[in-house]
């Protein structure tokens, strides 16, 4: 299986347990949702702690939520009962196992802890599940002019490292990190409505760490 057995082990130590909604992925969904449509369908790959969950309820979607962890599925399944049957604890990068189409599938910082040909799987999935113009909103793909990428170990695939040491990636495996060129090649079944790197540069303590993303916003050609 894919998915880090180090995620299992922060949830159960109750790190990385985001409870409130990402900015950026309201505002980048709230461009393309139409509040007239009687019905949007919505998969959250990755959903964690279930931090976007509460948003998406309030819109009155029908939210399916998937994780490799059973632990944050158990702890969602128990915190929103109603959807419990639409949360399920499975690795992605194999299969998405709901029957149905969406109109929208979002990822904040999940597909990025894997490497480039599980990736490619995913996003081959992905182009499967979503219905006709669906749109797929990748919110914090980590850039390779984050500070990061020069840290961890190598691996056989050039754009993932993993075993950080230090750093806001240790314990969690493997990080993707992505340049233009490789974003446009893993996305080329696809039409890139937006494509936005985010670059950060800390000034104080002035040790120039810089923190580098990309927001990608794409539809099913």
């Amino acid at each position: 299986m894919t998915f880090s057995t180090e995620w299992n082990i922060r949830y159960k130590k109750n790190t990385h347990m985001s409870i409130w909604p990402w900015v950026e992925l309201i505002s980048h969904f709230m461009k393309f949702y139409d509040p007239k449509k009687s019905k949007v369908n919505i998969l959250e790959l990755g959903c964690g702690a279930g931090a976007n969950i509460p948003f998406f309820l309030s819109l009155k979607t029908e939210y399916f939520g998937i994780d490799g962890s059973q632990i944050i599925i158990k702890n969602l399944k128990k915190r929103f009962p109603n959807i419990k049957n639409n949360l399920v604890a499975i690795d992605f990068t194999k299969e998405i196992p709901f029957e149905r189409k969406f109109d929208f599938i979002i990822d904040r910082s999940a597909i990025t802890h894997n490497p480039t040909n599980e990736i490619k799987n995913i996003m081959d999935l992905v182009h499967q599940k979503l219905s006709k113009n669906g749109i797929y909103i990748g919110i914090d793909w980590f850039s390779t002019k984050n500070s990061e990428y020069k840290n961890g170990v190598k691996t056989t695939d050039p754009f993932t490292k993993n075993n950080f040491k230090t750093g806001p990636f240790k314990k969690v495996g493997n990080v993707h990190f992505s340049n233009k060129k490789h974003l446009l090649n893993i996305f080329e079944k696809f039409k890139i409505e937006v494509l936005e790197e985010k670059t950060t540069k800390r000034k104080i303590p002035n040790d120039n760490k810089i923190a580098a993303t990309w927001n990608i916003i794409a539809k099913k050609k």
